[in-house]
């Protein structure tokens, strides 16, 4: 969610606002997203037909949506990651969506639609927009390339107390799991779970800061704290934007984490219906994959919008394909990703 403000600016707004802030704007729409994704240039449709952005409420991470929304927190669409949707289907918080009344919806990259638990004989639960990778964020002009060819760099004695990883349950169980040989995490064994905690566990060790928001890696990189650290791309755009060195590895010997992120339409929600189309159909226009990946370093769901784009401009946004091994972060069994939100708490907390 890279902002648009300098680094060390945003960071520290990022950091002072309470994660569900509001942006007050059109009244008869909110949204609950990540902080920075209230960029006109991502549903410029919405804003020239209603002449403002939506109203905007903030969270920090996806636990935190979901806990909010099933609490009563009121909104009409929600921006979770694909591993979260059962969860909010489960619930009995959102209904389908009605895709005659989306016209970019065939679109949609086919690959990003097969679980069932986006669309099935009852409908459309999902419309999945933005898509982009975790992987090792590294100062260059300390880090040396070879320090970074493998995941093991987290474990690394030399980056001791310069370590940071996302205060993410998704990604950091991505990460030691295919530290340690998984790469699909859909059918974890008790042995795979295991390993892969007790590898978490040592990398805690060279933690320094567990990360909430891509500005404040950011800055912790640019200050200097933070050498190495498992990130997003829009922390990497927005040092770069900024001039500071950084490099993304994407093809570490072990692989990278990809994921991809949507829009879900909230039941009984207070706002307006027709507006929630408008707002998710200027979300599929093609003149959003730009915005997307100039502003943040992420690529569209929609695959024909994407043929607009260079491979220049996906390579220096780092989301052009590579030839590596990916751990998608596709759905998973509810009661493991619970399972893997308690165990990262404990870690955290020191046990």
């Amino acid at each position: 969610m890279k902002l648009k403000t300098s680094l060390l600016a945003g960071a520290a707004l990022a950091l002072a606002l309470p994660v569900t802030a509001v942006k007050a704007a059109d009244a008869d729409l909110i949204v609950f997203d990540w902080a920075g994704f209230e960029d006109p240039a991502l549903i410029q449709g919405y804003v020239d037909k209603h002449g403002d952005l939506p109203t905007y409420a903030f969270f920090g991470d996806d636990d935190e949506a979901f806990q909010k929304v099933a609490s009563g927190f009121k909104a009409d669409v929600v921006h979770p990651c694909s591993q979260m949707v059962s969860k909010y289907r489960d619930a009995g918080l959102i209904e389908p969506w009605d895709v005659s009344r989306i016209p970019n919806f065939g679109e949609i990259a086919p690959r990003f639609l097969k679980s069932s638990i986006f669309s099935d004989d009852t409908g459309v639960w999902y419309i999945p927009t933005d898509y982009a990778y975790t992987a090792i964020a590294y100062n260059t002009a300390d880090v040396p390339a070879e320090d970074v060819a493998s995941l093991s760099v987290f474990h690394n004695p030399k980056y001791a107390g310069r370590v940071s990883l996302p205060d993410n349950t998704d990604d950091v169980w991505a990460l030691a799991l295919l530290a340690t040989g998984v790469t699909d995490w859909t059918d974890v064994t008790e042995d795979q779970f295991q390993a892969a905690a007790a590898w978490l566990r040592t990398a805690h060790e060279n933690v320094v800061a567990y990360w909430a928001d891509p500005s404040e890696l950011a800055q912790l990189m640019a200050g200097g704290q933070v050498q190495v650290a498992w990130s997003w791309n829009d922390s990497i755009a927005l040092m770069r934007e900024e001039g500071f060195p950084v490099g993304f590895q994407r093809q570490a010997a072990e692989g990278a984490s990809s994921w991809f992120c949507g829009y879900v339409n909230v039941k009984d929600s207070p706002g307006s219906e027709d507006k929630a189309y408008d707002f998710i159909n200027a979300w599929l226009d093609h003149g959003s994959a730009k915005g997307l990946v100039d502003g943040f370093g992420y690529a569209h769901s929609n695959d024909v919008a994407m043929q607009g784009i260079s491979m220049e401009e996906l390579v220096a946004a780092d989301v052009n394909p590579i030839d590596t091994t990916l751990l998608a972060q596709t759905p998973i069994n509810n009661q493991m990703r619970d399972r893997m939100l308690e165990e990262f708490e404990k870690i955290k907390a020191g046990f």
